[in-house]
């Protein structure tokens, strides 16, 4: 499980029936991390986040994620890849050609940059050094919106555009 940020009950009966290994947060805000603790005590798995946004967030965890920790489940493995920027701990899952990037990148855009623990320049780099040279074909699952691809993100990403006016 990915960022159970709210509605516990509704994420509870969608787990009817699984076993829930991990409730991992890809980053600590509270829309992302709040229902956490009432969905472990429902449904089980550990818990799981960066610890420099447990510190940052007061969050607590399970297991503390870093880059390149691999998480099995099923047939299948979740891989931790860093990207900081958003929130100082910030944590995408990449599952096969799948990835879930939280706040880090959205369809078209990148997470807020208002926030007072954003770094912009991290998230930028986070963004095209660790998520766009993935395979163009990887499908993109943001924390808010529409999912998208790597290559559609390369393309029309307007913080790619940014960087590449910057120079």
């Amino acid at each position: 499980m990915i960022d159970p940020g709210a509605e516990p009950a509704k994420i509870i009966q969608q787990c009817q029936g699984l076993t829930v290994r991990h409730i991992c947060c890809s980053h600590g805000h509270r829309n992302h991390a709040t229902a956490k603790e009432e969905v472990k005590a429902a449904v089980g798995g550990e818990t799981a986040l960066s610890l420099l946004d447990a510190k940052a967030y007061l969050r607590s965890a399970d297991h503390y994620l870093n880059d390149g920790d691999r998480l099995p489940f099923g047939d299948f493995e979740l891989e931790v890849i860093t990207t900081p920027g958003h929130s100082p701990g910030s944590l995408c899952f990449k599952v096969g050609n799948h990835l879930f990037t939280g706040d880090t990148l959205l369809q078209g855009n990148i997470g807020r940059t208002d926030l007072p623990d954003v770094d912009l320049s991290k998230q930028l780099v986070s963004v095209l050094s660790r998520l766009l040279s993935l395979p163009e074909n990887t499908v993109i699952y943001p924390g808010h919106g529409a999912t998208t691809t790597v290559g559609q993100e390369r393309r029309e990403n307007v913080a790619v555009e940014m960087l590449r006016q910057v120079g």
